[in-house]
C-alpha cells in the first residue's frame, strides 16, 4: 500500500465515522425513538456543535468525492513521490482540523482549514497534468 493509499484509507474512516457525535447528540435531544423517526420540522433542534458537525461531515463527504480520484488516479500512474505522500498527509490532517473547529464554531480557522486541504488537492492536479 502506497503512502497515498494509506492516507486515502484514514480520510475514508474519518469521513465514515463523522457522523457518530452528531446522532448520539439527536438520541441525547430528542430520545431514541425520535432520533429513529423521520426528520420533521417539529424536531427539537440538535446542539449547536452538532448541526455544525453535521455541515462538516456534508462538507468531508463532498471534498473526498474529489480526493479520492486524484489519489487513485496517482496510484494507477504508479505516482508515489515524498510530495505527493505530503499532500495527501496534509489533506488528511486539514479535514480533521475542519470538523473540529466547525463544529466548534470557528469560522477563520474554518476557512484556513478547508484551504488548506483544497490546496493539498490542486498539488496533486498539478502533479497528474505533469504526467500527461
Amino acid at each position: 500500500m502506497t503512502r497515498e493509499i494509506f492516507w486515502l484509507m484514514l480520510t475514508i474512516i474519518l469521513t465514515g465515522l463523522m457522523w457518530v457525535p452528531y446522532i448520539l447528540d439527536r438520541i441525547k435531544v430528542r430520545g431514541l425513538m425520535k432520533a429513529l423517526d423521520n426528520p420533521s420540522p417539529r424536531d427539537k433542534p440538535q446542539s449547536g456543535w452538532a448541526q455544525r458537525l453535521y455541515y462538516a461531515h456534508t462538507n468531508a463527504g463532498d471534498n473526498l468525492i474529489l480526493f479520492a480520484p486524484l489519489v487513485l488516479i496517482l496510484d494507477s500512474h504508479n505516482v508515489s513521490t515524498d510530495l505527493t505522500a505530503a499532500a495527501c498527509a496534509v489533506y488528511f490532517w486539514a479535514r480533521l482540523a475542519h470538523a473540529i473547529v466547525y463544529a466548534a464554531g470557528i469560522p477563520v480557522a474554518r476557512t484556513i482549514a478547508f484551504a488548506v486541504g483544497w490546496l493539498a488537492c490542486a498539488y496533486l492536479v498539478l502533479t497528474i497534468f505533469r504526467l500527461a
